[in-house]
């Protein structure tokens, strides 16, 4: 899939993410955490976080919904982009810096993350392919092997608010 490709699938999905975000900022996460991806090949109860992150170049706060999955007591996200070319934004920012914020329902944390290797990749890959199954397509569509993340808590800190965000990232 072309980046090109990849943009198109995220403007047709754009309104649908960004009503997301605000719902589940507006709720405090009890709105938002589960949703209904059949429509796009997931299941009927999947898991969404929020990421929280700063802008490497603009310093500005974005935070972003994904996909999760939790595995051996760590959340795991993945770098898909809709299977762009090119890593997500959200990415990139979140690798620049040792520590991460996600929020995970009605609870947010600030931790540390890391990216599995190996074996140990592939059976996380395996698992979050299980959870998530549109992410094997994502996958398919291009030579870029999507990164996985795994988020770490450390401490709970209070759930993140929408004016917490001076930046507006639309998209994962």
């Amino acid at each position: 899939m072309s980046d090109e490709s990849s943009s198109h699938i995220r403007a047709a999905r754009g309104d649908w993410a960004a009503e997301h975000r605000l719902r589940y900022l507006r709720s405090g996460g009890a709105d938002g955490h589960i949703e209904d991806l059949t429509p796009v090949g997931g299941r009927p109860f999947a898991t969404n976080c929020l990421v929280k992150y700063v802008g490497r170049r603009s310093g500005r706060i974005f935070i972003t919904g994904l996909c999760y999955a939790d595995i051996g007591g760590e959340v795991v996200i993945c770098g898909s982009k809709g299977g762009a070319d090119a890593h997500p934004d959200w990415y990139l920012n979140l690798i620049a810096r040792p520590e991460v914020e996600f929020q995970i329902a009605t609870q947010a944390f600030r931790g540390t993350w890391r990216e599995p290797e190996g074996a140990e990749r592939r059976k996380i890959w395996d698992f979050f392919i299980d959870c998530h199954p549109f992410y094997a397509g994502y996958q398919a569509s291009t030579a870029r092997v999507l990164p996985l993340v795994l988020l770490a808590a450390k401490e709970a800190i209070p759930v993140f608010r929408e004016s917490d965000a001076t930046g507006i990232r639309p998209l994962a």
